[in-house]
C-alpha cells in the first residue's frame, strides 16, 4: 500500500493532477457546448460556441479553472448577443417564422437531395448548412434542411 500512496502524493505534488483536471474540465465544457449548439435559434448556437471558445481562451491564458469559467461566461454572453443580432437580421429578411417553426425537408435517400415539405419537389441542398432555410420555388414558402 505504501508505494501507491507515495506515487499519488508525488503525482499531486508535481501539479500534474491539476493540469489533468483542468484539461478534463475544459474538454467537458467544449464538448457540452457543441452538444448544446444544436439549438434551433442563432442565439443559442452563438451562446454555445462562444462559451466553448471563451473557456478555451480563458483556461489557456490563465491556466486556472476560474479563468476558464470566466472566459466561458464572457464568451456565452458575447455569442448570445451576436446570435440575437443574426436572428433579428433573419427575421427582417424572411419575416416571422410560422407557428411551430419552419417545416423540415425530407431526405430522398441520395446525399444532398431533399423533398420540399410543401410540393414534394426535389432540391439539391448540398451547399446549405443543417437548419438552413431554403425557399420553395413553387410556393415561395421557406423550409429547413434537416
Amino acid at each position: 500500500m505504501q508505494p501507491c500512496l507515495t506515487c499519488a502524493v508525488k503525482f499531486a505534488s508535481e501539479g500534474e493532477f491539476m493540469k489533468r483536471k483542468f484539461f478534463t474540465v475544459v474538454a467537458v465544457l467544449a464538448t457540452s457546448s457543441f452538444i448544446l449548439s444544436s439549438c434551433e435559434t442563432p442565439t443559442g448556437q452563438g451562446a454555445g460556441i462562444g462559451a466553448a471558445t471563451g473557456a478555451i481562451i480563458g483556461g489557456a491564458a490563465t491556466g486556472h479553472f476560474r479563468g476558464a469559467a470566466l472566459g466561458a461566461a464572457a464568451g456565452a454572453a458575447a455569442g448570445a448577443l451576436t446570435g440575437a443580432a443574426i436572428e433579428a437580421d433573419q427575421a427582417a429578411r424572411y419575416g416571422p417564422p410560422p407557428p411551430g417553426g419552419f417545416p423540415f425537408a425530407r431526405w430522398t435517400g441520395t446525399p444532398g437531395l431533399y423533398y420540399s415539405p410543401y410540393t414534394g419537389r426535389v432540391y439539391n441542398l448540398r451547399g446549405v448548412p443543417p437548419g438552413g432555410l431554403t425557399r420553395d420555388i413553387d410556393t415561395g414558402r421557406l423550409f429547413r434542411k434537416p
